[in-house]
């Protein structure tokens, strides 16, 4: 199996032929896994790889003055963390893990090779930092309109779409070993409201994070209190699937 096997699975992989998969296997440079709460690159640092997620999660954040994080990104299996860092050649933010991870490693020289002679590839990849941008409006909506318990529902519902994907949800099940402190981050809520939140999540029957594991209780409910639609994660069999 290719260790690239996930990279747009369920969100236009069916667009890559045989030819440009073996390309992309190629280019990687080297697979190693990571400690959880490992950093892996700092704001401002000049880079020169970018990172393919194979298993575990990850995140880019930014530290406020008061010392406070915001995660700004959460970063599941099958996702390039930081492919914007090619042409831009520098980050604007931290890339850490939250789990343990194993990641992919590809050289940004090996990357200017497959734009220069794989162009049908290299429109995938931009495909990929497209969709990145999609899950980067979303986010702010979900920051900006929904209530403590829509941001977290939201969140919720978009992971378990994304680990759906690439294969790893079962029965409404799905492992998201983050920390209640991890979710405050990404929704802008203390972890002291998201215990709360999750408390009435599990007593109205639509979801219960417990142990590392979430499990959806009534997607359909859930949704409506998230204002959830995943057209924005341009999940194949939409109407914007590629022909």
């Amino acid at each position: 199996m290719r260790v690239t096997e996930d990279f747009l699975r369920g969100r236009g992989r069916a667009a890559m032929s045989e030819q440009e998969k073996d390309v992309l296997e190629a280019a990687v440079d080297r697979v190693q896994t990571l400690p959880a709460r490992t950093i892996l690159s700092h704001r401002g640092d000049r880079v020169s790889y970018s990172t393919l997620l194979l298993d575990g999660v990850m995140c880019r954040y930014m530290d406020a003055r008061d010392g406070f994080r915001q995660l700004v990104a959460i970063q599941l299996p099958g996702d390039f963390v930081d492919l914007h860092g090619y042409p831009l050649m520098r980050l604007d933010h931290d890339v850490a893990t939250l789990t343990e991870a194993r990641i992919a490693t590809f050289p940004h020289d090996r990357l200017t090779e497959i734009l220069e002679e794989h162009p049908h590839l290299a429109r995938l990849l931009w495909r990929s930092t497209l969709l990145d941008a999609a899950l980067h409006r979303e986010w702010i909506f979900r920051l900006g309109r929904l209530d403590a318990v829509g941001r977290i529902a939201h969140v919720l519902l978009e992971t378990q779409a994304r680990l759906a994907a690439v294969g790893r949800v079962s029965d409404g099940r799905f492992a998201l070993p983050l920390t209640q402190q991890d979710l405050g981050e990404a929704c802008g809520l203390t972890a002291v409201h998201v215990n709360r939140t999750l408390r009435r999540l599990r007593e109205e029957g639509l979801a219960e994070m417990t142990r590392g594991e979430v499990r959806i209780m009534d997607a359909t409910r859930l949704a409506r209190v998230a204002e959830f639609d995943p057209d924005y994660l341009y999940l194949e069999g939409g109407p914007w699937q590629e022909a």
